[in-house]
């Protein structure tokens, strides 16, 4: 019997996930097929309600996955301990709500294959930027203060990259404009809804002696939608971050959902693309 049941559950898992994944790659055009598959970033404009509804699916079928265990585990728990009852059974299931694409940016949706997707960049170690730019400041404290190193204060700039104020190094304020218009030739709804959180903050990072934040170099932005923080270290994003991810991912950034503790509204640029910076001799 309790084969039987396992057997059961297990083609319920692959048939559900099968057909959820069947119905997203075969009943959209061809161009929302192309972003599923991870190029709509780089390549021709994508309906942003088809985009959103894409993302939507794909937390929908994480549920799913969730759901599905949650309910091997219960059956095999019943299976134990005597006759089944008729009343429904509570597991810890993630609910997403409504199943709403219009204008819901802002809605929180879970982070699909969240450990592998910075793969192909290096986080730039506090270590890795001392020896690479040097310290930002002489001393570094809990809050934030005024950057002292003045090889890198020389390059600080605060300008409008579209959205969003930062003060940051230049190449990083060059490069965050041509991710904000990206966005905008793609998915200007999203763009409009687009906040920042911070971007440069002498400090060091918080529960450490000495080691300077991202921040701290100028090279980070934390971004909200809507004015709403996401809440941190959950292992779910706001819509709209995850969408932002595939442009900063484009441009050579990492995004801090992929971090041993998500923190889905920082962005940070990459080591590979300071190497890349050096070599052009932007810093």
């Amino acid at each position: 019997m309790r084969i039987v049941i396992g057997l059961i559950a297990a083609l319920i898992a692959v048939l559900v996930i099968g057909l959820a994944w069947f119905a997203i790659s075969t009943m959209l055009p061809a161009d929302d097929q192309a972003f599923i598959a991870g190029e709509g970033a780089g390549g021709a404009a994508v309906d942003s309600d088809a985009r959103i509804r894409i993302i939507k699916l794909e937390g929908q079928i994480e549920s799913l996955r969730d759901e599905i265990a949650a309910l091997r585990t219960d059956i095999l728990r019943l299976e134990q301990s005597g006759p089944v009852s008729s009343a429904p059974v509570e597991g810890e299931i993630y609910d997403d709500g409504e199943n709403s694409i219009l204008g819901d940016y802002a809605s929180t949706v879970l982070i699909p294959d969240r450990r592998t997707l910075n793969k192909g960049f290096t986080v730039a170690t506090p270590t890795f930027l001392e020896g690479f730019l040097g310290s930002p400041s002489e001393t570094l404290g809990d809050t934030c203060a005024e950057m002292t190193n003045p090889t890198l204060a020389a390059l600080l700039r605060t300008e409008n990259v579209g959205p969003i104020n930062v003060r940051m190094l230049e190449p990083a304020v060059e490069s965050l404009r041509r991710i904000f218009d990206e966005v905008a030739r793609t998915d200007k709804d999203l763009l409009d809804r687009i906040a920042t959180s911070g971007s440069l903050c002498v400090r060091q990072i918080r529960g450490t002696v000495g080691r300077a934040s991202t921040h701290a170099f100028g090279l980070a932005v934390d971004i909200n939608i809507d004015g709403k923080l996401d809440v941190f270290g959950d292992g779910k994003t706001q819509l709209g971050l995850l969408i932002m991810k595939d442009f900063f991912l484009a441009e050579g950034w990492v995004w801090g959902a992929g971090y041993g503790r998500e923190d889905s509204m920082h962005f940070e640029v990459s080591q590979e693309k300071l190497e890349e910076w050096r070599a052009q001799g932007l810093i």
